[in-house]
């Protein structure tokens, strides 16, 4: 019995792009890429960058709301003093602390999920995504409040039903304590937003090829050894998409503190030290730099993540 093969082919080398500049498949996608972007990219910036240049500009005045006829250019004067005082850099802390436990545990928390409503049946798979994405649609402020009320020593209902476990007492005061408030605040964070990033990694796992999962398990290889050598390292960026968006929501946190504690107990953020000069004090000069301040830290943790992930937004496409 004879086999039959297709006749050998030419090889053609594949068509690169010029020496030293794009190729026009590429400047295509470029300018298509910008024309869509484009208006939403203005946008953006005209809404953003004036109330950035703003505060940039109060922050370099001694400017109090109440006394608008002594207001005095001071220079850097406000950030050195924000700077030196020990209130801001333990909001610092906190807002860090928060930070860190937060996206650390909906990673986590986040990927399981993704990993059920991907391989959820196909009949109750609408069901499951519906029910696992509800908590990320209440606004957080109505979370906070519901939060505050299971957990409130007069009000909530958390004492009386964990009293079992050691720790909790039917008189034990949740938002009397710095490290019992922050765990509450946490909490009601990582239920709020879990949702947020399964949806980002749910996408990632879309983008992981099949034929590479059954490559890996024709070769002999475990669950955990395609999770760890196949499924992750094929999802890079999106989990840097996720805990890129995360960590920058996060570490502007205000909602769950402002509802829960006001600031007390030492659970004050950068973000509700801002509020409390700029609003509750009208300190606009010294709420504007610490505006400014929260702003940077912002932009060294995008630009952290990104060099550190080492990922390149623009060359990871779906196919």
């Amino acid at each position: 019995m004879s086999t039959t093969t297709l006749p050998p082919t030419k090889k053609t080398e594949p068509v690169s792009a010029p020496k030293g500049g794009i190729s026009d498949r590429a400047r295509s996608e470029r300018k298509l890429g910008w024309m869509l972007a484009g208006p939403a990219f203005v946008v953006m910036l005209a809404v953003t960058a004036y109330p950035i240049l703003q505060a940039i500009y109060e922050s370099l005045f001694s400017y109090r709301l109440t006394d608008p006829d002594n207001r005095a250019f001071t220079g850097l004067t406000n950030y050195a003093v924000i700077l030196s005082d020990g209130l801001w850099w333990q909001s610092i802390l906190v807002t860090l602390f928060i930070t860190v436990v937060t996206v650390a545990v909906e990673l986590v928390l986040g990927f399981g999920l993704a990993m059920v409503m991907a391989k959820a049946l196909s009949s109750i798979r609408p069901v499951v995504r519906a029910a696992i994405l509800i908590p990320y649609a209440v606004i957080t402020v109505v979370s906070a409040f519901a939060w505050q009320f299971a957990f409130d020593i007069n009000t909530g209902f958390v004492n009386s039903w964990f009293a079992w476990l050691p720790g909790v007492a039917t008189d034990t005061d949740w938002f009397g304590e710095k490290w019992l408030s922050l765990l509450v605040i946490c909490l009601a964070e990582i239920w709020k937003t879990t949702p947020f990033i399964s949806l980002l990694l749910l996408a990632g796992l879309a983008q992981v090829p099949e034929v590479l999962q059954e490559a890996a398990q024709v070769d002999g290889a475990t669950w955990w050894q395609r999770l760890w050598k196949v499924t992750i390292p094929n999802m890079k960026a999106a989990i840097m998409v996720a805990l890129l968006f995360r960590s920058l929501d996060a570490f502007r946190v205000f909602d769950s503190i402002f509802i829960m504690t006001g600031g007390a107990n030492g659970t004050e953020s950068v973000s509700f030290l801002a509020y409390r000069q700029t609003i509750a004090r009208l300190e606009i000069g010294l709420g504007s730099a610490v505006s400014v301040l929260l702003f940077i830290v912002v932009v060294l943790i995008a630009a952290a993540f990104i060099k550190g992930f080492k990922v390149d937004l623009s060359q990871a496409r779906g196919e």
